[in-house]
């Protein structure tokens, strides 16, 4: 009687519900497993996939260099057409001043001619030159606006050909386009 109570108690502990566990050449199924995984290392090393991968990875980093100094050049050049403009406003300031000066001063010289002529004569021409200052002024801001815009707007499409998709590009262009409106 003791032997069968030993006999239940062993077929109890080596499996569950007394099956014993199914093993193929003294291995069981998480060492098949593990020695599966192995093989596919192995392969995988032996193909060189990890090296591929780095390769691939290699090349998405030196291309996204590419492009991060590709933007910095042109960066560096709307900043230069930026301020090249700046100074063009500047100088077109400058000339603006030097002609409301000069008008002034052919202001005056007409006012001292007209003292002696009549004194409508005087302000008909003194409005005259007025006008004539402001039309030139406009005119130089606006080409100066003019050519401003289009030198932002090429360098902009070319921003936004190489980094937008349709749906960016309406947005983008919807809000400068409210932008220049505010001015």
């Amino acid at each position: 009687m003791v032997d069968t109570v030993t006999a239940v108690a062993h077929t109890e502990v080596a499996g569950s519900h007394g099956e014993a566990e199914a093993t193929a050449f003294g291995l069981n199924p998480g060492w098949w497993i593990a020695l599966a995984m192995l093989v596919v290392f192995a392969i995988m090393i032996w193909k060189k996939v990890p090296g591929a991968i780095g390769r691939s990875l290699d090349d998405k980093i030196s291309a996204i260099r590419e492009q991060l100094e590709e933007a910095a050049a042109l960066r560096r050049d709307a900043e230069a057409i930026k301020a090249e403009y700046e100074a063009k406003a500047r100088a077109a300031e400058a000339d603006a001043a030097a002609m409301v000066k000069r008008a002034h001063h052919e202001a005056e010289a007409i006012v001292a001619k007209a003292k002696t002529d009549a004194e409508g004569l005087v302000e008909r021409r003194q409005r005259m030159a007025e006008d004539k200052i402001a039309a030139e002024e406009r005119s130089a801001i606006a080409e100066l606006r003019a050519t401003t815009a289009r030198a932002a707007a090429a360098a902009t499409a070319r921003l936004i050909a190489e980094r937008h998709d349709a749906a960016a590009d309406k947005a983008l262009i919807d809000q400068t386009i409210s932008g220049l409106g505010r001015r």
